[in-house]
């Protein structure tokens, strides 16, 4: 898997859009990301796994929270939350062979009282809408989230790892779901189901009356035990709505016993101004109605009234020239016969009488307005004039609409100022809620441990009907079929089992030498660990000091526990071939500057094909930097706004230029 890109919009810190190019190569493999505590490195990293993985992603910053408080929370605070925040992340993967390029773009806004998310995937460049509907399960089969996990850690995960108990779990993870063996598991209970259809096929009538007695009672043990999750699902649904109402009464109670007092006042005054200045506004609109504004409503009319005009206009200038025109005719045909006494001047006289003829005709408009000069002009002007207003009414009216709605927001908070009886009130329901709610915890206390006695119950039934199938299928020689069937399936659940055995060593061997291997690169003490095994059972790493003998973990420091846990995860992804990026924040916290620098040369460059490496000026120094600068691909720092609590991806390092390769 290689990333290519990330975009942020309005999520968390990062407001607008913003994009990091992420791609790598074999000689650059590093994206450096440089920021300040509380820039937004984790929020980076939880986006990655919140684009993939939605409600089940680890994102640091949720705890405890719902899905939906969370989403709402990750919406920037400047941001309308209709508007809502998107993440997009391009990646290739290759499936079945192919290499495959993944757009992924995930999308959450606030609805009413809902946030609602949507995930649209495209797939080389086209929509695919199938897989955008089944995303969650889709990317669970290309890439388990247990797996993707091993590869995405911080500071807080190496500090917990550095605890050779709490790897236990890590590493168990790894070896059963990353290097498969959980795959040989399966295999051996297929087998183990299939021979319990033989068997249940071929028994004979006593061993048949009491496998199903045995069922019978397994089945009741399923319902009983289905019977007392719900109850215990119940109550502790009924729980959770009584601590929400818990919640709500303390809310309500330290709320209502005085903030609204305290702001009664403010909220009255500010209310007097928004009353005054909404009747400056209506006042103004009636003003406005009291002028030219109602001529807005005879558009038509006042057209037609300009044409009018315009016609009587243009009639009165041909009145006024026509006896100026009959006296040009005259002149011009009296001195053309003077002139020229031998041309015909019949066609030249028709055509000016036609001309004189025709202006007396448009002369003879009837007069209906006969507006002057300046009434006629204030005609012209009156279009423009109305639609000043108009513009005016309507910014008038959107300002009165708003003061309105101002107003209303404050009468309904000053509705909300309790009267005096209501504090008592609330005190009362508080009480009564939290007395609500202790009395749900202890039944469903009572509730549990009669789900952990009914687990019990089924798994003593489970075992009993197994020992049944195991006594029939000796039994099985009735057919040549069934008994070579439940032979050979015997002898394969053994060869699995062996097999499997042998295979785990083999795992656990070789992540045992690549742990060792990446902790002696990193340590700076060589001869302090000279072995390092892994106990199969308790997955639990032993350290086998200098003088042969087990190293307790409390001799190391601080720091080299960091290295040790640093260890096991490259370790980890050395085994695994180094499928996925890696993706360390602020992974320097305990460590001197010689482990340090062990740290920038042997592993960041080597911790795999893709290394996201998220760092504070102070773990990765301009010296460090100088040891990582020929491998780094990307190089951006975080840069946050304190007086807009925002944060801004400028490219470069910050001892670099914002040049694409800092190599």
């Amino acid at each position: 898997m290689l990333l290519h890109k990330i975009t942020l919009k309005n999520f968390g810190a990062y407001l607008g859009e913003q994009s990091l190019d992420l791609a790598t190569n074999k000689r650059h493999p590093i994206v450096l990301i440089g920021g300040l505590n509380g820039c937004g490195k984790t929020t980076l990293l939880d986006a990655i796994q919140l684009a993939l993985y939605g409600p089940r992603a680890r994102c640091s910053g949720r705890g405890n929270q719902p899905y939906e408080t969370y989403l709402r929370e990750s919406i920037n605070r400047q941001v309308d939350p209709r508007e809502g925040t998107r993440i997009t992340l391009e990646f290739t993967l290759t499936v079945e062979g192919d290499e495959r390029h993944y757009k992924v773009a995930r999308r959450w806004f606030v609805e009413g009282k809902k946030v609602r998310e949507a995930v649209g995937i495209e797939i080389d460049g086209t929509y695919d809408p199938v897989i955008s509907g089944g995303w969650a399960d889709h990317i669970e089969d290309l890439l388990p989230l247990e797996i993707a996990s091993l590869f995405f850690f911080d500071g807080e995960k190496i500090e917990s790892l550095a605890d050779t108990r709490q790897a236990a779990t890590v590493i168990e993870s790894a070896v059963q779901s990353l290097l498969g063996i959980n795959t040989i598991r399966q295999l051996r209970t297929d087998l183990v189901a299939l021979e319990r259809r033989k068997a249940a096929a071929k028994e004979d009538k006593e061993a048949a009356a009491k496998i199903e007695d045995l069922r019978t009672g397994l089945v009741a043990s399923e319902e009983a035990v289905e019977r007392s999750l719900q109850q215990r699902a119940s109550i502790q649904s009924k729980l959770d709505q009584a601590q929400t109402q818990l919640a709500e009464a303390e809310h309500a109670f330290e709320k209502e016993g005085g903030a609204y007092y305290e702001r009664r006042l403010s909220l009255e005054a500010e209310r007097t101004a928004i009353a005054e200045q909404l009747d400056t506004v209506r006042h103004a609109l009636v003003n406005a109605a009291g002028g030219a504004l109602p001529l807005g409503l005879l558009t038509k009319q006042t057209r037609e009234i300009t044409e009018q005009v315009e016609h009587e206009r243009q009639a009165t200038k041909n009145a006024q020239v026509l006896g100026l025109l009959g006296e040009r005719d005259q002149w011009i045909l009296k001195n053309l016969i003077q002139e020229y006494p031998e041309v015909e001047l019949g066609v030249l006289e028709q055509r000016l009488a036609e001309d004189r003829q025709q202006r007396e005709n448009q002369a003879a408009v009837e007069t209906v307005y006969g507006l002057s000069n300046d009434a006629y002009d204030q005609l012209r002007a009156l279009p423009q004039i109305l639609e000043m207003e108009q513009q005016r009414a309507s910014e008038l009216i959107e300002e009165a609409k708003r003061l309105t709605e101002q107003t209303e927001n404050i009468d309904r908070q000053l509705a909300g100022v309790p009267a005096g009886d209501v504090i008592s009130q609330r005190l009362e329901e508080r009480d009564s809620a939290i007395r609500r709610v202790a009395q749900l915890e202890e039944a469903l206390s009572t509730a549990s441990t009669d789900y952990e006695r009914s687990l019990r119950q089924r798994e003593q039934a489970s075992v009993a009907l197994e020992r049944a199938y195991r006594a029939n299928i000796q039994q099985l020689e009735k057919t040549e079929d069934a008994a070579r069937i439940v032979e050979y399936s015997s002898k394969v659940r053994d060869t699995l089992d062996k097999f499997g055995q042998a295979l785990l060593e083999r795992r656990i061997n070789g992540l045992e030498v690549a742990v060792l291997d990446s902790f002696s690169k990193l340590m700076r003490k060589s001869g302090l660990v000279r072995d390092l095994r892994i106990d199969t059972d308790k997955y639990t790493i032993v350290l086998i000091g200098d003088d042969g003998e087990p190293l307790e973990p409390n001799r190391l420091s601080a720091g080299e526990r960091q290295l040790l846990a640093v260890s096991l995860l490259w370790g980890i992804a050395r085994v695994a071939g180094n499928r996925l990026p890696s993706v360390i924040d602020t992974p320097l916290g305990r460590l001197d500057s010689q482990h340090r620098e062990h740290l920038a040369k042997r592993y960041f460059p080597q911790a795999s094909h893709q290394v996201l490496l998220l760092s504070t000026d102070e773990e990765i120094d301009e010296h460090l930097l100088s040891l990582l600068r020929p491998y780094i691909a990307h190089a951006y720092t975080l840069t946050h706004d304190d007086s807009t609590l925002t944060t801004s991806v400028e490219r470069g390092y910050w001892w670099t230029t914002g040049a694409e390769h800092v190599a």
